[in-house]
């Protein structure tokens, strides 16, 4: 499974794509930011995240995209700017037809590190020693990209899993009812 991360932000947009399957080693396959000048109007720091994305797509052409899920934070216009970044990658993820997953940064955390209150420095390390790298990524932000890619392949098969089984659940609850209404009706 190939997956491309996406840490967004407006400033700096961490990318990183990582290949491999739950329980086996995973390998780096690039990793990177893609910057926009703070004081350049907001539209075109919105097209130059996306043509980074689309560059980072086409480059590795990943099979899933994680973002990470935006949450509440104290600066509204922080939490703006990350949820129109964020909202740019899925965007290109889904004009391709790439299934996108949003991991909150607690989850990321805890499957990185084994605590959802892990620090950036934390991160940092186990993404540079479960990748198997000779220094932790500079930025932060391209770690971070990293550690969604590598959450994102070993949570998967789990998710898929009960993605399936709920479906399963439904599919025989609505036979359950359908057939529950035809004895009525005879």
């Amino acid at each position: 499974m190939r997956v491309l991360g996406v840490d967004p932000g407006l400033t700096r947009c961490g990318v990183g794509v990582v290949e491999g399957v739950a329980g086996r080693p995973l390998t780096m396959v690039g990793v990177g930011v893609v910057r926009t000048p703070a004081d350049a109007e907001l539209g075109h720091r919105l097209v130059a995240i996306e043509q980074g994305i689309e560059a980072w797509l086409d480059e590795h052409r990943p099979e899933f995209v994680a973002v990470e899920r935006v949450f509440s934070q104290h600066n509204v216009r922080t939490v703006m700017g990350t949820a129109q970044a964020s909202a740019v990658a899925m965007l290109c993820a889904a004009r391709r037809g790439i299934p996108v997953a949003l991991h909150t940064p607690s989850e990321v955390k805890a499957a990185v590190t084994g605590s959802g209150r892990a620090d950036k420095a934390q991160v940092g390390a186990m993404v540079t020693r479960l990748l198997r790298l000779d220094a932790p990524p500079k930025p932060a932000d391209a770690a971070d990209a990293l550690a969604l890619a590598i959450c994102h392949i070993w949570r998967a098969p789990a998710q898929n899993r009960l993605q399936q089984a709920v479906a399963l659940h439904a599919a025989q609850a609505a036979k359950a009812a359908q057939a529950s209404s035809k004895g009525r009706i005879a």
